[in-house]
């Protein structure tokens, strides 16, 4: 794989307009696979809240919904974004609906899973709210797994902040 950064990445947002990661540099992501019918959709609102908690200091949450996992994300981008606002109040960016294993995977989360591997070393996304934290210089620092609510995420942000 000949991407080395975060940086490296451009994606399409769920309203369709490109989204470079580039343009971006400097900040702290966490980027996480979503879906709208998970027994885990419950972690938008603390996605949310890390989000607004952290913005002014340069962290950026990105949602990818998936539709891997139990079909629990069946509907159209433009369905997600409304059910992710009006439910959970999300206002960070959201991309498009993609594949996070397989052939059709995107190339963002090929290079993720590649980074940091989950547990018993699997690569493998194995379910939705899986989170990838990312720090300012682009490079994976932590992968936390579905069962890890966002607020499990706050020391770890704070210290990629702080880096």
């Amino acid at each position: 794989m000949s991407a080395k950064t975060l940086y490296d990445f451009s994606a399409t947002s769920i309203q369709g307009q490109p989204a470079d990661f580039g343009a971006q540099r400097g900040k702290v992501f966490v980027i996480v696979n979503t879906a709208s019918k998970c027994g885990f959709t419950p972690q938008f609102a603390g996605l949310e809240q890390l989000a607004a908690d952290y913005k002014e200091r340069g962290l950026v949450v990105v949602g990818f919904p998936c539709n891997q996992f139990g079909h629990q994300d069946p509907g159209a981008n433009s369905e997600i974004e409304s059910f992710c606002q009006l439910n959970y109040g999300v206002t960070f960016p959201m991309m498009e609906k993609v594949d996070v294993n397989g052939a059709k995977a995107h190339p963002l989360w090929k290079w993720l899973k590649s980074e940091k591997s989950g547990a018993l070393g699997i690569d493998a996304i194995k379910w939705n709210f899986t989170k990838f934290l990312v720090g300012k210089d682009g490079h994976v620092i932590k992968r936390f797994g579905p069962m890890d609510e966002p607020d499990k995420m706050r020391p770890d942000i704070e210290a990629a902040l702080a880096a």
